[in-house]
């Protein structure tokens, strides 16, 4: 008889969003009358840039004619996105990163889960206490977490570095040596970053202990200050160290249209063993790859065009983020993150819980955020709101909880 994998079975309940769904399902349902204003799950508004919808127009025109039709894509991606990204993310900014470095993919959440693959099961993971669950709920899937204490909401087998007020919400070096260490910058959900001589300073350990860095930066595009890094290839050592993770979601509005890719350097190696040639491997085995017409579209991405309209976007999500942060600053709240990221990190009121603000929040001013507790233990207090809906709703849902 067939069996399951039991480390699903480890997983506690359900995924945070499909918790959030399903209670403004519910609420919805016993409040048709109410409008609700989302400002938690992490999805844009804005439509897709022009120079973008005209890449599509064209990739999709190619595909009706035998000389211009594409099938299977490339392994790693077609060489005209890759370079692309070579040239405008990495060479640019002064990184050596070829575009053989560079792997293509459906969305970085797809890699950040995938990634762990490689990895033998016995290796310790460190992560960012609170961060993104899927870091750990694919580990959790890959039987490399321990046990789970329903008390302390932690794995036996995770090291966790807490992220609070105290330390700006950025992790200390951990007293444990782990094997991955996973870093999220500028983070999600708390929008703090570091600044490049911090950063240096996790690759310098990486190295010195044999560990590996996976760097996800999908929200670079939205760095305002300039001692933040963009990429940890900036840093010197990390070719060594580090892995990073990228996406299209939310810089140019692909959340719907999925696109995303891997830098793994050739250098970075286990031992004698290659992880660019190990992730190579798998993404021909297992792949994971976006359409041609997709590609196209990321590459308008790096146009001249489509550089300045996206920059225009971000711009509209960062003056909702910067209204959402003052305006509840200047009412009291105790907030942070906006600066550099489209979230707000909200501390909860009146000693509440996160879950306890969100029905709150939800039942009062019928307004959505994402309960921290969900990113960790360290969030259980906090509540993250983001800036991703339109500037109207935005307006309008800061004036709701004012008058709470």
């Amino acid at each position: 008889m067939f069996k399951v994998n039991e480390n699903y079975l480890k997983l506690p309940g359900s995924y945070l969003f499909s918790t959030i769904g399903k209670k403004v399902s519910a609420f919805t349902q016993a409040n048709p009358d109410k409008k609700i204003i989302r400002l938690g799950i992490g999805d844009v508004t804005q439509p897709l840039a022009p120079a973008i919808i005209d890449a599509f127009h064209k990739a999709v025109d190619e595909m009706a004619f035998a000389d211009t039709f594409r099938g299977y894509a490339p392994d790693l991606g077609y060489e005209f996105l890759r370079s692309a990204i070579a040239q405008n993310d990495y060479k640019a900014r002064g990184c050596q990163i070829d575009a053989d470095e560079i792997f293509v993919s459906d969305g970085a959440k797809c890699d950040s889960g995938n990634i762990q693959e490689i990895f033998s099961q016995d290796n310790k993971i460190a992560v960012c206490d609170p961060v993104y669950p899927v870091y750990v709920d694919t580990n959790v899937m890959a039987g490399r977490t321990g046990t789970y204490d329903s008390v302390k909401e932690t794995w036996s087998d995770v090291i966790y570095m807490p992220c609070t007020a105290d330390n700006n919400f950025a992790p200390e070096l951990p007293k444990e040596v782990p094997d991955i260490i996973y870093l999220c910058f500028p983070n999600n959900p708390t929008g703090s970053t570091i600044t490049k001589d911090q950063l240096q300073e996790w690759v310098d350990y990486a190295n010195k202990v044999g560990a590996v860095i996976i760097y996800d930066a999908a929200y670079e595009a939205y760095i305002s200050e300039d001692n933040v890094p963009h990429t940890i290839f900036e840093c010197e050592g990390a070719r060594t160290c580090a892995i990073e993770l990228r996406s299209f979601s939310k810089n140019a509005g692909f959340t719907g249209v999925r696109l995303g890719f891997t830098v793994i350097p050739k250098e970075l190696k286990a031992g004698e063993v290659s992880l660019h040639s190990l992730w190579a491997r798998r993404h021909g085995t297992k792949y994971n790859g976006a359409p041609y017409v997709v590609q196209r579209a990321g590459e308008a991405v790096y146009s001249e065009a489509g550089k300045e309209q996206l920059k225009k976007q971000v711009a509209y999500y960062m003056n909702n983020a910067k209204y959402i942060y003052d305006g509840l600053k200047n009412a009291g709240y105790e907030v942070s993150g906006g600066v550099n990221a489209p979230y707000i990190w909200l501390k909860a009121p009146n000693q509440m819980t996160s879950w306890e603000f969100f029905d709150h929040l939800l039942e009062k001013a019928n307004v959505v955020g994402t309960p921290g507790s969900g990113f960790g233990p360290s969030g259980e207090t906090y509540f993250r709101l983001t800036a991703f809906g339109s500037y109207e709703n935005t307006v309008e849902a800061i004036e709701r909880i004012k008058r709470l």
